[in-house]
């Protein structure tokens, strides 16, 4: 007669080095979903830093046409932007998407490829619209 039991049963769970590693790759998942986050983030900000500088490059362009404006006339932020529904001005004044951006406007109407609004800041690069890009507005 056999009195020891020869049957192995398997353990339920994970061993401490399978936990490990099943951390370590969610971790390292988690991180890449991070940068990924960022990038989207900062595109983001930029196509809406671009969609500001046209938006105003627009407005300033449709008050040179309206009042029949030419190149060099003195044309203050104030007739280009309004506070409120109620007051005169095309726009409504712009903020930058980023903490790290300011605006600055122009003082007369610009000539044809260049810009009003102004992008100064840390990185201002990396969220203005390319070179070239803009030559039409």
């Amino acid at each position: 007669m056999k009195l020891t039991n020869t049957s192995r049963r398997a353990n339920k769970g994970m061993t401490l080095l399978e936990l490990t590693v099943v951390i370590l790759v969610l971790l390292s998942l988690i991180s890449i979903l991070f940068v990924g986050a960022r990038a989207w983030k900062k595109g983001s900000d930029r196509a809406a830093n671009i969609m500001n500088i046209r938006n105003v490059q627009q407005a300033v362009r449709a008050h040179q046409n309206m009042q029949g404006l030419l190149e060099g006339a003195a044309l203050a932020d104030t007739v280009i932007f309004g506070s409120g529904p109620a007051t005169e001005g095309y726009l409504k004044r712009p903020t930058p998407p980023a903490s790290t951006l300011t605006y600055t406007y122009g003082t007369t109407v610009p000539a044809i490829g260049t810009l009003y609004l102004a992008v100064t800041g840390t990185n201002a690069a990396d969220y203005a619209p390319a070179t070239g890009t803009y030559a039409d507005w």
